[in-house]
C-alpha cells in the first residue's frame, strides 16, 4: 500500500472497500453482544484498530512531516509563523528525512526546494504553516518527548493515544446518558481512524478528542468547561467551529432567546482561542495565520470552477452562484439547530450542521471526516458515515478515473446525502409510528 496512492490508487481503493465492509459487519454484529459486554468489547477493538495504523510510515499524506518539522522549528526557539521550510535561513534545522537529496528525491512524495539535487518530504514548502497554536503546542511536545532518531513514529503513536482517548470519553459520555455504549464502534472501529487519525498522524485527532469532551460537557450543562474545551479543539484545527451550532441547540426557542446560555459557551471558547494564540503574537513576527486564506483560495473556496467544490449545488446552480448557496443553506441548518435543537442532544445538531456542511461544500480530503465520525458515535445516526466513506473516495478513487475526477467526487457526495436523507426519512416514519401505537 506505500505506493498504491499514488501510483495504483484504483487498487487501494479496493483495499478501503474491503476494510469498511469489514467495519459494517463488525459494527453491525456487536448488536448480538450482551450489553454489560460492549463498552469492554469496543475498547479492546479500538486499541487493536488503533495499533494497526503503527504497521506502516503515513502512506497517503505528508501532513505528518510539517508537524514534525514545526516542532523542530519551535524547539530552536523559532516561532513556525515566521520563516517557509525552504527558507535558508533555517537550513541548519534541516536533516537527511525532511530534506533528502540525490537520489531520495525521486519518491513521488517529495517536493523540490529548487535547488539542484535537494528536496524536501514536506508539502508547500514555499508556504507558511496553516497550524493553530494548539496544534503547534503538540508538535512541539511531540518533538520533546520524541528519542533521538525517532521519525513519524512518535506522532503516530500521539494518533493512537488521542484515537484510543477518544473512544474513552465517548463511552463515558453515552454511559452517563444511558445510551447503548456499542455506539462508540463507529468511531473507534472506522477505518478512517487508523487510517487518518494513526497512520497518517492527522492532528485532527487532537481537535476531535477536545470537541468531543466540550460537547459532552455542555451536554451536562458544564457549559464554561465545554466552551473551553470546544475552543482548544478550534485552536487544534478550526473545523470543531461548526460544532458550536449544536452547544448552543434551542438558544433561539421560545419568546426570548436565550443570550445567557449563549454567552455562557462562547465567551469561554473565544477566550480560549484568543489566549492560545497570544504567546505566539507575541513571539512571532509573521502573520500567526500563516498560509490559511491562500489555502481557503488554493482548495477552490472562492471559485467554484476551479476545483470540484460545491459539485451538488453546480448540478442545479451556475458555478458563481454556488458559494452564496451553499452558505445561506449552512445558515438555515444552523438557524433550525438553534431554534429546535436539542440542548441535551448537542451532538445531534452539530452532527447536523457538519454533514450538511459536507454534502454542500464537498471537500476533497478524507480526514476531515473525522469529527463527523466522532459525532456519529455520540448520536447513533450511523447514515451520517456515509460522508465519511465518500471523503475517502475523493481523496483516492477519484485519481483513478483523471478523466472523470470531479464526476467520481461529485457522485460520491450525492450518494452520501441520498443515505443521509434516506435515514433521516426512515427514522422519522418509525418515530410517527411509535406516536400512533402510543
Amino acid at each position: 500500500m506505500a505506493d498504491g496512492y499514488y501510483v495504483h490508487p484504483g487498487a487501494l481503493s479496493w483495499w478501503y472497500l474491503g476494510c469498511w465492509l469489514l467495519f459494517a459487519t463488525a459494527a453491525w454484529s456487536l448488536r448480538r453482544v450482551p450489553a454489560r459486554h460492549r463498552a469492554g468489547l469496543v475498547l479492546a477493538g479500538g486499541v487493536l484498530v488503533a495499533a494497526t495504523g503503527l504497521a506502516a510510515p503515513p502512506t497517503t499524506s505528508t501532513d505528518m512531516f510539517r508537524y514534525a518539522w514545526d516542532g523542530r522549528v519551535q524547539a530552536a526557539g523559532i516561532s513556525p509563523y515566521d520563516h517557509v521550510p525552504a527558507d535558508p535561513a533555517l537550513a541548519r534545522l534541516r536533516d537527511g528525512w525532511l530534506f533528502p537529496d540525490g537520489a531520495a528525491c525521486a519518491g513521488p512524495d517529495r517536493a523540490s526546494l529548487g535547488e539542484p539535487g535537494r528536496c524536501t518530504r514536506l508539502n508547500r514548502p514555499r508556504v507558511h504553516t496553516i497550524y493553530p497554536p494548539v496544534a503547534e503546542a503538540y508538535f512541539l511536545g511531540v518533538h520533546a518527548l520524541s528519542p533521538e532518531g525517532a521519525r513519524h513514529k512518535p506522532f503516530q503513536v500521539g494518533g493512537a493515544v488521542l484515537a484510543v482517548a477518544t473512544t474513552g470519553v465517548l463511552l463515558l459520555v453515552l454511559r452517563r446518558r444511558g445510551a447503548d455504549p456499542g455506539r462508540a464502534a463507529y468511531w473507534a472501529w472506522c477505518p478512517a481512524v487508523p487510517i487518518e487519525a494513526v497512520n497518517n498522524a492527522h492532528v485532527d485527532g487532537l481537535a476531535v478528542l477536545f470537541a468531543v469532551a466540550g460537547l459532552g460537557a455542555v451536554a451536562v450543562r458544564r457549559r464554561a468547561a465545554g466552551g473551553v474545551l470546544i475552543g482548544a479543539g478550534i485552536a487544534a484545527k478550526m473545523l470543531p467551529a461548526v460544532v458550536l451550532p449544536g452547544a448552543l441547540a434551542g438558544v433561539l426557542a421560545g419568546r426570548r432567546p436565550d443570550w445567557r446560555r449563549a454567552a455562557a459557551v462562547l465567551l469561554p471558547a473565544a477566550a480560549c482561542v484568543a489566549l492560545a494564540y497570544l504567546p505566539y503574537v507575541l513571539l512571532s513576527h509573521a502573520s500567526v495565520f500563516g498560509y490559511l486564506g491562500g489555502y481557503a483560495k488554493e482548495e477552490g473556496y472562492d471559485d467554484a470552477s476551479a476545483r470540484s467544490r460545491y459539485g451538488l449545488l453546480r448540478l442545479l446552480l451556475p458555478d458563481a452562484w454556488a458559494l452564496p448557496a451553499a452558505l445561506l443553506l449552512i445558515a438555515l441548518v444552523v438557524l433550525y439547530v438553534l431554534r429546535r435543537g436539542d440542548p441535551e442532544r448537542p451532538w445531534s445538531g452539530a452532527l447536523l450542521v457538519l454533514g450538511w456542511a459536507f454534502c454542500l461544500l464537498t471537500p476533497g480530503y478524507s480526514w476531515y471526516a473525522l469529527l463527523l465520525v466522532a459525532l456519529v458515535a455520540l448520536d447513533g445516526r450511523w447514515e451520517w458515515l456515509a460522508v465519511a466513506a465518500a471523503g475517502a473516495v475523493c481523496y483516492v478513487t477519484a485519481w483513478a478515473v483523471p478523466h472523470s475526477f470531479d464526476v467520481v467526487r461529485t457522485s460520491a457526495y450525492a450518494v452520501a446525502a441520498a443515505v443521509a436523507a434516506a435515514g433521516w426519512a426512515v427514522r422519522r416514519r418509525a418515530l410517527s409510528q411509535a406516536r400512533v401505537t402510543v
